[in-house]
């Protein structure tokens, strides 16, 4: 009797971690997907606002760098723009 006890519990066991397995590819997967989407959503905005698709890639780098050495350096302003954008959408 414990001998049964024992596999069915091991049996359960090895379920109960497949369905681990299933359930942490799937979460992998959906955070892969929401990334994916949030990377095309911005580069399109990128596209959008640049008006620029030939710009190489490399370009594209060195210009994100820029704006961001711009924004750390003047962030209060960079927020203020913001807000005011936002406000004038609203």
């Amino acid at each position: 009797m414990p001998n049964e006890e024992l596999q069915k519990m091991k049996d359960r066991i090895k379920v109960l971690e497949q369905k681990k397995r299933v359930l942490e590819h799937k979460v992998s997967n959906e955070a892969r997907k929401e990334r994916t989407r949030r990377l095309i959503q911005k580069g399109a905005l990128l596209e959008k606002y640049l008006e620029e698709e030939s710009m190489s890639l490399k370009d594209t780098e060195n210009l994100l760098k820029v704006l961001a050495n711009f924004t750390n350096k003047n962030k209060e302003y960079v927020i203020r723009q913001i807000k005011s954008l936002d406000e004038e959408v609203h």
